[in-house]
């Protein structure tokens, strides 16, 4: 049996804000989406795929403090498009870690931006290559389990 990560739902506090970041983003399209007070969604997607549904059905922040999700992780196909990424995020003014671009670790090619979405969820956009020339988090902040 294979297994592949279908379409992420997400809780979200303001489904306008979040729907707006997601937007600017990632460049997703609105697929559909429910503007009924007590059960408002919104599905977003690329190229007639479905990828991220936001449900707004949350009050307060993201808690990295309860077992679940730790960070969304999305890959994209060059550093150059992780760059842009990270000057959107910087345009928008949504918390960026690491101060940008970073390696995955000392040494490798691989590497992205890690940032958080308006309801402090954690997100990473990454290059499998290209990230050489790009310092590794500092002794003690690996990426992956950065924050």
């Amino acid at each position: 049996m294979t297994f592949q990560t279908g379409h992420i739902g997400l809780n979200v506090s303001d489904l306008d804000a979040s729907k707006d970041f997601y937007l600017k983003v990632f460049g997703f399209e609105v697929f559909g989406e429910s503007g009924e007070a007590d059960r408002r969604y919104a599905f977003l997607g690329l190229d007639g795929e479905l990828r991220l549904t936001l449900w707004q059905q949350s009050e307060g922040r993201f808690s990295t403090a309860t077992p679940g999700l730790h960070h969304l992780s999305f890959q994209v196909p060059d550093i150059e498009a992780v760059r842009r990424a990270e000057t959107v995020i910087r345009e928008i003014g949504a918390t960026l870690h690491h101060d940008g671009v970073v390696a995955h670790r000392e040494g490798s090619s691989s590497g992205g931006v890690f940032f958080e979405d308006p309801d402090g969820i954690r997100l990473e956009i990454f290059a499998p290559t290209g990230a050489d020339s790009s310092p590794a988090p500092t002794e003690g902040a690996p990426t992956c389990g950065f924050f």
